[in-house]
């Protein structure tokens, strides 16, 4: 199913993948946990998305910081987990979490990073408590951490990925 291409989003399975806009939210895959993928490379998302569905996850893509806020905003249920890049063009990934903790103090937030510049990822990322998994990832590697952060290991998750 299609939706406007103004609106910039498609339905394909069951799941909504923000592209250049935002969905109405709708899905057909019940109540498993669900994870806001952000990110500005297209490859990037449909590998997470792969990865993540593949482990039983309801996976919503958004390309970039501005329509992770749309998306987030128009969602009946906000996501389990919030998986975004730290460096993007536009809105960063931790401007991106910033609002939305100001909208749900209580989501939890990973970070995924193939951003060369340790003190980047160490001030806006690690030094926050936040949780990160360096770029690139194995399979299993991702699938581990996400369930960490889900059951509430942040400081766990990121101190294990932070010396790799």
């Amino acid at each position: 199913m299609w939706f406007s291409p103004a609106r910039g989003c498609y339905d394909r399975g069951g799941y909504d993948i923000f592209v250049d806009g935002v969905s109405d939210g709708t899905d057909n895959l019940g109540a498993q946990r669900t994870i806001l993928v952000v990110d500005d490379e297209p490859d990037m998302l449909r590998l997470v998305e792969a990865i993540l569905q593949e482990q039983g996850y309801k996976v919503i893509l958004a390309k970039g910081a501005e329509n992770a806020i749309r998306a987030f905003e128009r969602m009946p249920r906000r996501p389990d987990l919030i998986l975004t890049d730290v460096v993007m063009p536009g809105m960063s990934g931790p401007a991106l979490v910033d609002h939305l903790l100001g909208l749900d103090p209580h989501i939890r937030v990973l970070f995924m990073s193939g951003y060369d510049d340790r003190q980047i990822v160490q001030k806006y990322v690690v030094e926050r408590g936040f949780a990160l998994i360096p770029k690139p990832f194995t399979l299993q590697r991702l699938g581990t951490v996400v369930r960490d952060v889900l059951n509430g290991a942040a400081a766990e998750a990121s101190s294990d990925t932070s010396a790799s």
